[in-house]
């Protein structure tokens, strides 16, 4: 141990000099600075002797040693049957296509294959098909299915006199292009050199994936739906088909979904995608052999959960209550809502392929649906396919944060937002002005806030469009921001039975 006579000089030493001048001043700052250093010297000889001499103990990263040891039991299972986890699971549909499919940003796909599930009879005209789309994140399983009788995503929203009401219609759910439920997707593997596509996979465009669905309309000889529904990507999805394919879809339901992606869905879903490519394990999207990228994975779904949901919500939920009030804070989590944030992110982080995470994340950035994706690259025409593809170019010109001290608060343009849409929007709607549509919105929902879907409606109604419903859910009906449409079977559901009839 060290000389507690140095600690005991220490603590009495204002107590018992007083100073005569400035020199016995000094001469003592001299003593306590010679003082310091022995503790220190004393401090390091007992550190490697092996004696704890530190002012507090260490403390302990339970969710650091959670994450390592998830490595260590990747690792060793990559010796035996490989790292990568198979992330279809039950029976699905399969349609492959052979026929190659050029996509919006110059890429082709050769062929692809997309999974599927459907539910209901389809009828002798095949008149009653809806097609659901679906979230970011989501499979085909929207219900359970005598082969695969693990509940859906939307379970209780699938059946009998349900909203999606299986007595009349039948339902078509797929897995989005890009996805990594049975879909074509990076980890598919490319027929060109029989090796995954990983990043090399084209970047793709919500259009893209909605060109896709209708390769297997075709195949089901579905000349016309009855309806196109979904949710949040799926809402952007559902606007995507009427638009595309105008004379195949009778009508239109979007849900906590927009006509064109905001800058701060965008941001949050950048940070995402920077958090997981940060990760070692990504290894630039060639990570298929070895050990997933499973923090950065995890890391990013706690991002995206603080999107779904919201603070009202939270706040009710969980307060500021700690999860073990008995023990001291801890920087691992702590706080009920760290807890929950964290248990999401392990949940999610290996059900589900980063590379797809990353794509699909970046359609949804893309899409716009002005079609202002093919516009720009008449733009990017000069530029080789090979960096347009594969997103290598970075802008000539970076933008350039202007000091908060240079800004004049007194000449910024603060007007609030216009309630009239942008005219080109409008135009994009041309082809639905006999459309009926459904649009809802969450009030709650920070994601993809309702003034995005009131955009969509004053779009519609600019070019004469009367059969327009618009329903908002006020936080009075529901806190569950943005996941509302996965939760609320009473409102969102019923909406959606009214609409369909």
């Amino acid at each position: 141990m060290f000389n507690t006579h140095f600690v005991t000089k220490l603590y009495n030493w204002p107590q018992s000099c007083s100073f005569k001048s400035l020199s016995h001043f000094n001469s003592k700052i001299s003593d306590l600075q010679n003082t310091n250093k022995l503790i220190k010297q004393q401090s390091l000889q007992d550190n490697v002797a092996g004696v704890t001499s530190a002012s507090n103990s260490a403390m302990e990263f339970p969710c650091l040693d959670a994450i390592e040891s998830k490595t260590q039991l990747l690792e060793a299972r990559s010796l035996s049957s490989g790292p990568e986890p198979t992330y279809t699971s039950g029976a699905t549909l399969m349609y492959h296509c052979k026929y190659p499919l050029l996509l919006d940003w110059g890429g082709v796909l050769p062929e692809f294959s997309i999974a599927y599930e459907s539910w209901g009879k389809i009828n002798d005209d095949r008149s009653n098909v809806i097609l659901l789309h679906t979230g970011l994140s989501a499979s085909s399983h929207a219900r359970s299915t005598a082969t695969n009788p693990k509940s859906g995503w939307w379970e209780k929203f699938i059946g009998p006199g349900r909203c999606l009401d299986t007595d009349k219609y039948h339902i078509v759910c797929t897995n989005v292009l890009g996805g990594c439920y049975g879909s074509t997707g990076p980890s598919s593997i490319d027929p060109a050199d029989g090796q995954r596509f990983a990043t090399r996979f084209p970047i793709l465009t919500i259009q893209d994936m909605v060109r896709a669905q209708f390769r297997l309309l075709d195949e089901l000889r579905v000349e016309k739906l009855y309806a196109s529904v979904g949710s949040s990507m799926g809402g952007m999805q559902s606007l995507a088909a009427a638009v595309l394919y105008p004379d195949r879809v009778s009508r239109i339901v979007s849900i906590s979904g927009c006509a064109r992606s905001h800058p701060y869905g965008i941001a949050m879903r950048h940070t995402q995608r920077q958090v997981l490519m940060m990760d070692p394990k990504w290894n630039r999207g060639f990570y298929y052999n070895s050990v997933p990228p499973h923090a950065g994975m995890k890391l990013a779904r706690e991002i995206a959960t603080i999107t779904y949901r919201s603070g009202p919500e939270w706040d009710q939920r969980f307060g500021r209550r700690r999860a073990d009030p008995r023990k001291l804070p801890a920087l691992c989590p702590d706080f009920l809502v760290e807890t929950y944030l964290d248990h999401s992110g392990e949940k999610f982080c290996l059900s589900f392929d980063a590379n797809s995470l990353l794509y699909v994340s970046k359609a949804i950035d893309l899409f716009d649906i002005r079609g202002s994706a093919q516009t720009e690259k008449v733009v990017t025409e000069n530029i080789g396919d090979e960096q347009v593809n594969r997103g290598l170019v970075l802008p000539n010109i970076s933008f350039i944060e202007q000091p908060e001290s240079t800004v004049d608060m007194n000449h910024i343009n603060l007007r609030p937002r216009s309630k009239i849409p942008p005219s080109d929007i409008s135009f994009a709607f041309k082809s639905l002005s006999k459309h009926p549509v459904l649009i809802m919105g969450v009030e709650s929902d920070i994601l993809f806030p309702t003034w995005k879907q009131k955009e969509i409606v004053e779009a519609l109604k600019r070019i004469g469009n009367s059969n327009v419903i618009y329903c908002e859910l006020s936080e009075d009906l529901s806190l569950f921001g943005h996941d509302t449409f996965l939760l609320d079977v009473k409102n969102i559901g019923g909406n959606v039975k009214r609409f369909l009839g």
